[in-house]
Formats: structure tokens, C-alpha cells, sequence
């Protein structure tokens, strides 16, 4: 089957996910950690100074790769208190959220500082913290937890009681409204809550604290497991209506801390279970997989995931891009592939424009879709990525 000449970048992608030819191989990714960084850095070179970020997603070559959350939670009996810095910064009951337990569209971001945020129930309260440093505000990355949700034996309590009483409030004129926006020169990921555990995991715990909990306190904590296995399945359920081709789970995958047994036991039937109800809607599944994934290339081969995106190989993890294309042969698709140090002065040139050369010499005509792992940084140099951009239109797949 021969492809249709000049699709646009939205039809590329979706073109490999349904595994019918492309006239090249779709590049985006996301610019606004590099466009932040040198927007108020005053390093923003001339020629973009006066653009939007799509027209400079245009100019590059790059397509934009946008996430947006397409739906919220409604936390039913929940009074929301929040302080930045000490002074009081938001007081809401029964809010709705984009993202919970995360609360991170409640979070400033323009501006340094300490957001500490208590949510009070019949049955108990929670805090979390979350901090942004100067640096973050400079190169427009996000806050961090922290301070997790759960501390204590009752805290769980509390949090499953929240669980069980959100409501969900569909949003899905917010994907379309950014498909408006970038139009055939980028693709809208919708995505999802993490799965259960990687939520217990990243925002409910952490990580040593999660694994303490699993030794001293297990059944507690697969209690809450399966109280959010729950409300993921009904989510799932209600975006039968919702028509898109892709969906994804923000897992953040890393082979370290949620390790081979672990993923075993806790997260293989997931992947599979959620996939399985994705699918008879007609929808490919993947999951950001951003952290290093050689612990887990074969279990992720069997999750039934049809996407690991923002796959990202050595030198910023330890597993190279033959290693993962090799054993991936028959699925998952790859989405990203090119590592963000390459971007940077410290490889020189003469060795980025080689590791390009040999990823599409590997690369060949086979399905994927290439993106910067996990995103192109601020102290990335642009100009690899037109460089990037230029190969990529040459290459015949």
C-alpha cells in the first residue's frame, strides 16, 4: 500500500498507530521547557521572538506533542484549604480537579515557593506539599511532592473514602480545543490517571515509604490498590463516548522502583485488564515510560500496551536503542527513541550527527514514532533539532 503524499504530522501519527504507511516518520515533541527556559532567560533567539509556541514548533520542523487531561474529578464532601508561602492561597468545597491525588492545577507556577494543601473530610484530613524552586520557575518544569498524602495507618482510611466519593465531569472539549490549536502540526495525547500503583507509588506514598509499607502494612496498602483499581475501571467505562484513536497512562515507568517483581504482581494484570476494556473501544493504549525501562522489556512486551512513549535510551538511561528496538519487534510501538543529551554541547556534533544517522539507518521503513526523550530540554541547542527535523523529511521509510 502506497501512502498518500504530504500527510500532515496528526496524520502520521495516526497513521503508524493504525499500522498503515506514512510518507515519512512523524517527529514531535514538546518545546516548552526550552521556550520557557530562554523566554524569560531573554535568551530566546530573534527569529522566534515574536511567535506562539506552534509557529515555533512550525519553524523548527518539529511537530508539538501536547498532553491534556479530558476529564476532572469532582471531590464530593472534600474542603480544600491551600497556602503558598504561608499565606493563604485558595479555599474550595467540593472541588473539581484535573488531577488528583496531585492537585498540581491548584499549584502556582509562576513564582517560587511552598504550596501546602490540607483536604478535610467526615473522616479525616490529608496534606500534601509541593514545591517549586527557582530554577523550576526559570526553565518551566513542574513543582515536586513534597510532602505524599498518606503518613500514617488512618490516612488511608481518609483517602479511600475521597476515592469513592469523586464524581466523574467529563472535559473533552479541552482536548479538541488544543486540536484546534495545532491543527494537522501536532498530536493531543489524552491522558489518563497513572495506573493504581504507580499512583500509590509517585503521588500517594512515595517511594521508600511505599516500600516500607508493602513489608510492615501490605494488606492496607493493596486495600487502597483495589479501591483505585476500582475508580480507573469506572473512568474507563465513561470514555466509551469519548472518540479519540490514542489514550495514555502518565506512568513514569522506571525499572528501579517499580522493579520486575513488583510489575509482576501489581501491575501486568492492569495494563492488561485496562488495555482490553481500551480496546473494545477502539482505542490504542500506551504509557509514558520515560525512566529506564531494561528491567522491564520483556513483562512490557506482554502488558499489552500498544505505545511506550517518551521511550528514552542511553546515554540517559542505561538501555540503548537497539537493545529495546530488538526485543519490541512485535509491539510495544516506540514513541520518542532519541535521547536529550545528544541535543546538548557536551556530545559533539560530529557524534550527534552520527547517532541520528545510525538510528534511521536502523529504523529503516518499520513503524515508529521518533520524539526527544523526555523532552527537549532547556539547554538543548535548537538547531539539532532542525537538524533533526531535516533528516527525518529526507528519510524515505
Amino acid at each position: 500500500m502506497t501512502p498518500p503524499p504530504c500527510l500532515s504530522t496528526r496524520e502520521r501519527v495516526l497513521a503508524v498507530l493504525d499500522g498503515r504507511p506514512v510518507d515519512r516518520l512523524p517527529f514531535l515533541d514538546r518545546l516548552e521547557a526550552w521556550h520557557a527556559t530562554h523566554r524569560r532567560a531573554g535568551t530566546l533567539p530573534e527569529r522566534f521572538a515574536r511567535l506562539s509556541l506552534i509557529d515555533v514548533h512550525r519553524a523548527v520542523g518539529m511537530g508539538q506533542q501536547r498532553f491534556v487531561v479530558p476529564y476532572a474529578l469532582r471531590l464530593r464532601g472534600v474542603e480544600v484549604l491551600s497556602t503558598f508561602n504561608g499565606e493563604r492561597h485558595a479555599r474550595q468545597t467540593d472541588p473539581v480537579v484535573l488531577e488528583f491525588p496531585g492537585m498540581w492545577d491548584m499549584v502556582p507556577t509562576d513564582r517560587p515557593g511552598v504550596t501546602v494543601t490540607e483536604l478535610r473530610t467526615p473522616v479525616g484530613m490529608l496534606r500534601l506539599s509541593q514545591e517549586l524552586l527557582p530554577e523550576g520557575v526559570a526553565n518551566g518544569t513542574a513543582p515536586y511532592l513534597k510532602e505524599h498524602l498518606i503518613k500514617e495507618a488512618a490516612d488511608y482510611v481518609t483517602a479511600s473514602w475521597i476515592v469513592e466519593h469523586t464524581e466523574f465531569v467529563p472535559g473533552y472539549d479541552r482536548v479538541a480545543a488544543e486540536e484546534a490549536i495545532i491543527g494537522g502540526d501536532g498530536y493531543v495525547v489524552p491522558l489518563l490517571h497513572r495506573i493504581p500503583f504507580q499512583q500509590v507509588l509517585l503521588e500517594y506514598l512515595g517511594e521508600a515509604p511505599l516500600f516500607y509499607a508493602l513489608h510492615d502494612d501490605r494488606p492496607a496498602v493493596e486495600r487502597l490498590l483495589g479501591v483505585l483499581d476500582e475508580q480507573l475501571q469506572e473512568i474507563l467505562a465513561r470514555l466509551a463516548d469519548f472518540s479519540v484513536r490514542y489514550v495514555e497512562f502518565p506512568d513514569n515507568l522506571h525499572g528501579a522502583m517499580t522493579n520486575p517483581k513488583l510489575f509482576q504482581r501489581y501491575c501486568l494484570d492492569a495494563y492488561q485488564r485496562y488495555g482490553e476494556a481500551l480496546h473494545g473501544q477502539g482505542k490504542r493504549v500506551g504509557s509514558h515510560t520515560d525512566g529506564d525501562v531494561k528491567p522491564l522489556l520483556g513483562l512490557l512486551r506482554e502488558s499489552g500496551l500498544d505505545v511506550c512513549e517518551s521511550f528514552s535510551p542511553f546515554p540517559l538511561t542505561s538501555i540503548t536503542f537497539d537493545e529495546v528496538w530488538e526485543a519490541w519487534r512485535g509491539g510495544p510501538l516506540i514513541w520518542g527513541g532519541i535521547p536529550s543529551p545528544i541535543l546538548e554541547t557536551r556530545t559533539p556534533y560530529a557524534e550527534f550527527e552520527a547517532w541520528i544517522d545510525r538510528l534511521l539507518d536502523r529504523i529503516g521503513g518499520a513503524p515508529i514514532i521518533l520524539g526527544v526523550g523526555d523532552m527537549v530540554m532547556g539547554n538543548s541547542v535548537i538547531e539539532r533539532v532542525e537538524a533533526i527535523a531535516r533528516r527525518v523529511e529526507l528519510h524515505a521509510p
